[in-house]
């Protein structure tokens, strides 16, 4: 017996008993991004790599852009059966299933800043309440790994909004649901409209402002030429982009590699956030330096983004009302928000 003990002892030191080592994966993973987009890119570009390099090649990610295996708000369907490993896209996209969904995708004219958001995420109670969200919805095949916003969005203007008063009687594209009920208790007519609408829209006057993406995006979609006051920082959205992967498939992995896909998340958002930062700031800075442009960069005071939190909260209260999980979400981020110190 103490022969073939030892033997067995040999066998686990030199690794001959040990697990089969985990075969090299590729997972699917849908974006909410077009491919030609500057997230999408940074993502394949650098992050991608950085995730092979992490597993030692043991995990790979296909990137895939939106629309591109299934509908953008079937991506949770699609990873519970297999057919996606994994998405990285906006919570608000589920909002129809529950308004959980819209409160943990984009607390409108909530936090002030992405890391505040981030910090709900991951000391808030948000990734619990996103996992049980998904649990309920997914029938339990989604594994939630993060969650966290990229930026807080501009404000595309064609008239000056330079106090919240400003707003009242403006025409407003804006997305139906709670975007659209934060910015009505503000004074604002709001007129939903596709996001490929909204140049022709301000050109025409069919509105005066328009949710829609950052500085940077603005810009790139020459929004600035004729929506010359814009809001910067942003007065409201600021969307999370999760990553939610195929539950069996996270089950598979070795804990090491559960971990090395939470922190390379967290680490990518985090590169994501400052490059978009350093974007926004190059661009304002360059158009305030441009006199010649007519451009008028808008930063609201903070009493009037405070005034704002306070118009939102009750929209945010009467739209989780009748919703049990919508409402632990509207809760948890209220109890956060006092910590933090933006609400008393």
């Amino acid at each position: 017996m103490r022969n073939g003990t030892a033997l067995i002892a040999a066998a686990a030191g030199l690794g001959l008993l040990a697990a089969p080592a985990l075969a090299q994966q590729t997972w699917k993973v849908q974006t909410s991004m077009q491919a030609g987009e500057f997230f999408y890119q940074v993502i394949e570009k650098h992050w991608l790599p950085v995730l092979a390099e992490m597993t030692e090649g043991k995990l790979k990610i296909e990137l895939t852009p939106a629309n591109s295996v299934v509908p953008y708000n079937e991506t949770m369907d699609a990873i519970a059966q297999g057919v996606l490993q994994g998405d990285f896209t906006a919570t608000v996209y589920f909002a129809g299933r529950n308004k959980a969904f819209a409160i943990l995708g984009d607390l409108v004219a909530g936090y002030d800043h992405p890391d505040q958001l981030m910090a709900f995420c991951y000391h808030g109670g948000g990734r619990e309440l996103l996992q049980e969200a998904f649990d309920k919805y997914s029938g339990g095949g989604v594994k939630v790994i993060g969650c966290a916003p990229v930026a807080r969005e501009s404000f595309t203007a064609k008239v000056p909004i330079r106090t919240i008063d400003d707003l009242k009687g403006k025409k407003m594209r804006s997305p139906e649901g709670l975007t659209a009920e934060v910015f009505k208790r503000a004074g604002a007519s709001t007129v939903a409209l596709p996001a490929s609408e909204v140049y022709t829209a301000l050109e025409k006057g069919v509105v005066d402002i328009a949710d829609f993406s950052t500085y940077t995006m603005d810009k790139s979609f020459g929004l600035h030429k004729i929506a010359k006051y814009p809001i910067y920082p942003g007065i409201h959205s600021m969307p999370v982009l999760q990553f939610t992967v195929n539950k069996a498939a996270y089950e598979k992995l070795p804990k090491s590699l559960q971990t090395t896909l939470d922190v390379w998340y967290r680490a990518m958002i985090h590169d994501l956030r400052m490059r978009n930062d350093i974007s926004d700031r190059e661009l304002v800075a360059k158009d305030m330096a441009d006199k010649a442009s007519g451009m008028e960069i808008v930063n609201w005071s903070q009493k009037d983004r405070d005034a704002m939190r306070k118009i939102a909260q009750g929209a945010w209260e009467d739209f989780a009302k009748g919703d049990p999980l919508a409402t632990k979400a509207y809760e948890a981020n209220i109890a956060f928000m006092k910590k933090m110190g933006l609400l008393d």
